[in-house]
């Protein structure tokens, strides 16, 4: 049992295993961190003095094509659904300069490329076709036969 699963019980149902190495993405995947490209860089806009002397802004870089991490299948949906968000080379990129602090940032870039996957991963649910009951066959047509009595009524008086 490694040390953060004792800290909190031992009540980790995941799949896998605890690790600092890893980046968490659902029950099924982690991308491990040395896979992870982050650079540092100044910020961008208005912040005073801070933000010109420090390298708070955080990019981290995936190479999806190349990481030996994904199946397959699930190679082929990342690329398919993120296809606007990775480069020629296969890289998906995230960016954090949110606070000021690069510590921080790396964090919530880390987040947002986790965020990214799962949603990207989600297999959607497919639609089951369904049709109308009796019940409503009939009420439409008794809707349609209502308002064609109603028109034709209409008529009747105009030419009285």
């Amino acid at each position: 049992m490694s040390a953060s699963s004792a800290a909190d019980g031992g009540s980790d149902t995941s799949l896998l295993p605890a690790d600092d190495r890893l980046l968490r993405v659902d029950a099924h995947l982690a991308i491990p961190r040395a896979e992870l490209v982050a650079r540092a860089s100044r910020s961008s806009g208005a912040g005073g003095q801070h933000v010109n002397k420090t390298s708070s802004r955080v990019e981290i870089t995936w190479n999806v094509v190349q990481s030996p991490t994904l199946g397959d299948d699930q190679r082929a949906r990342l690329l398919a659904r993120l296809a606007s968000r990775i480069t020629d080379a296969g890289e998906l990129r995230v960016v954090a300069s949110d606070t000021r602090s690069q510590l921080r940032n790396r964090e919530l870039a880390e987040q947002r490329l986790a965020e990214l996957v799962r949603a990207a991963l989600v297999i959607p649910k497919r639609r089951k076709p369904t049709r109308p009951t009796r019940a409503a066959k009939e009420a439409r047509l008794q809707a349609k036969r209502h308002h064609a009595d109603k028109k034709r009524d209409r008529r009747r008086g105009a030419d009285d």
